[in-house]
């Protein structure tokens, strides 16, 4: 099963994760919608819509890029019924688009606090609103979070609570519209990576360049999110799925193809609940 004539819609799809999911959909012969907000070059970010929409056709997909702020309810409305006009349905809709500060409380501004749930949280419910009517109509409809497992740890919270917040407030999309359209045949999962993976913010935001080397690569993300759409819907669905677990669960055992750069030790990512250790034979370490 692949996605040959599916038609993704995508939000921060203009580089990073968001892209490679794009990509490995492309290379079935997907329709990816691209909506971000990125339509001119940033001075400190790669990418803008268009140049997604090139590599997506060059991969082997349709492409059509929309400048969206998924803010802003207008916007993505639009975005949709253009995609619905363009390619006549929305098969997969990908929340990707993400904000993140990691900040303290006193540190956290409220307009920063505002930012990350207006992109995160609302931002997430908001697409997936205006997807799940032409999600009905589809033949194997999924929607994917990249958010975290729900673990109510505090560690997960102590030093980055509105952060932390915004991102659960994904994955309580995934649990509730999971039970809510269960009878409707769609799928609502989210996928989340056991390390660091290789974006623009952990470069920027967090680890420099050198951080990057103890990066997987964003392929493992793309892997996994298009072994999760060739799932059937009704029975895949409601799903917290960590990146290498899911993927070792379907016979994948070659992870160190992932590394940026094997000669350096993982970096764990946030969210990875204590009772989803790595899979067997699969460590962090350098290889040696």
């Amino acid at each position: 099963m692949d996605l040959r004539g599916k038609t993704l819609f995508v939000t921060g799809a203009s580089r990073g994760i968001g892209l490679a999911i794009a990509l490995r959909a492309a290379r079935d012969g997907a329709n990816v919608i691209i909506a971000a907000k990125t339509g001119a070059p940033h001075p400190k970010l790669q990418g803008t819509i268009y140049t997604a929409a090139e590599e997506i056709e060059k991969a082997g997909g349709k492409a059509l890029p929309l400048v969206c702020d998924i803010r802003f309810e207008d916007q993505v409305e639009a975005a949709v019924q253009q995609a619905v006009a363009r390619f006549g349905g929305i098969d997969i809709c990908v929340n990707n688009a993400s904000a993140i500060q990691l900040t303290g409380t006193l540190q956290t501004d409220m307009k920063r606090y505002d930012l990350m749930n207006q992109i995160n949280a609302r931002g997430t419910y908001l697409t997936s609103r205006a997807c799940i009517p032409h999600l009905k109509r589809a033949a194997n409809p999924h929607v994917l979070m990249l958010s975290p497992p729900l673990d109510m740890n505090a560690k997960w919270f102590r030093n980055h609570t509105a952060y932390t917040m915004a991102k659960f407030g994904m994955s309580m999309c995934v649990l509730g519209m999971a039970a809510e359209f269960a009878d409707d045949g769609i799928a609502f999962n989210a996928l989340w990576p056991r390390t660091g993976i290789a974006t623009a913010a952990i470069r920027n935001a967090l680890a420099g360049d050198e951080g990057m080397k103890h990066c997987r690569t964003v392929d493992i993300l793309a892997d996994a999110a298009h072994l999760i759409f060739t799932k059937k819907a009704r029975e895949f669905t409601g799903k917290f799925l960590i990146d290498d677990t899911f993927l070792a669960e379907n016979g994948v055992s070659d992870f160190d193809k992932y590394r940026v750069d094997p000669s350096k030790d993982l970096m764990p990512d946030f969210f990875v609940p204590d009772w989803i250790p790595p899979p067997k034979g699969v460590s962090l370490q350098a290889v040696r």
